[in-house]
């Protein structure tokens, strides 16, 4: 995680967004006492809307910690797709 104030952040803007999307670093820039900007990449922010959507509601909460349990205890089962 990259922290910056705005004046540096004006600075440099390209070199930031340039780190924050190569490296997928998240960067937070202070704008004062208490405030400020996070900045990611897109890849990170969409990531991060799927789990938020996948855990959304209890139901697939639900759903996918049984999956989850039941890869560990090796109980999942394996499908070839069908080919068109």
């Amino acid at each position: 995680m990259l922290t910056t104030t705005i004046s540096d952040f004006r600075k440099d803007i390209k070199r930031y967004l340039d780190r924050v999307t190569k490296n997928f670093d998240t960067l937070i820039i202070n704008r004062g006492k208490d405030s400020g900007v996070v900045i990611m990449s897109l890849d990170e922010y969409n990531s991060l809307s799927a789990t938020h959507h996948e855990l959304s509601s209890k139901q697939n909460e639900t759903r996918l910690d049984s999956a989850i349990e039941k890869l560990r205890k090796g109980k999942s089962n394996q499908k070839d797709l069908i080919e068109p």
